[in-house]
């Protein structure tokens, strides 16, 4: 793109050289006119005094004043909605987890709890995933499920897994996982090679393609 060109500065007195101009100081008095100006107004140059400003209220300083700087909250008028559940994950769904301690590791999709987190368990006894909470953008749904109608997950939410001080499981956790467990392996050794499938690791050899595995 082109430089824009300046346009010449236009002035009365232009200069032979740096600081020397053409015409002399009586003769540009004469040339802007000044001499009609202050034989117009008696032989004095007319002044225009500035209005005079209105005194401004005196303000106390503050006695207190934060020394760092007070954020203000921005607006938000976003309204807090349920998160919607992909249409691939229904209860009984088996998860391949993507993150996290247990990642590799094939689960069981039980239910959504009100946080939007997923719900899910190993089962324990197969491949040592308890039950516990993971986000559904961290998991690959696949094709294969588990009936889990006799499972009862109506006591487990999101309060459910609040820390607590004891490092020691309670024992009432143990029981809810062996009582867990126990329906839902029922169901799984009805299908065959499923108990092996949930207990084996998911991972990628040289070649494999993610986009193109079916699961």
């Amino acid at each position: 793109m082109a430089a824009k060109r300046k346009t010449p500065v236009k002035t009365r007195n232009p200069d032979l050289i740096r600081g020397v101009g053409k015409y002399s100081r009586s003769k540009m008095y004469h040339k802007r006119g000044l001499w009609a100006i202050k034989a117009k107004n008696g032989g004095v140059f007319p002044r225009h005094d500035s209005k005079p400003k209105s005194p401004a209220a005196a303000e106390k300083p503050p006695k207190f004043y934060p020394a760092e700087d007070i954020k203000k909250p921005l607006l938000n008028k976003r309204k807090s909605r349920p998160t919607k559940l992909r249409a691939s994950i229904t209860p009984g769904t088996v998860l391949i987890l993507l993150a996290g301690r247990f990642m590799g590791k094939r689960v069981v999709f039980l239910k959504q709890l009100t946080s939007g987190l997923l719900l899910v368990t190993g089962p324990f006894k197969i491949n040592g995933v308890p039950l516990r909470r993971v986000n559904q953008s961290y998991v690959i749904a696949t094709s294969t499920k588990v009936d889990i109608s006799g499972v009862n997950v109506e006591k487990f939410d999101d309060k459910y897994f609040s820390k607590e001080d004891k490092k020691k499981l309670p024992e009432e956790k143990k029981e809810d996982q062996t009582a867990v467990d126990t329906v839902l392996i029922k169901s799984i050794e009805g299908v065959p090679d499923l108990k092996a499938y949930l207990g084996a690791r998911f991972s990628l050899k040289s070649g494999m393609k993610p986009h193109e595995l079916v699961f």
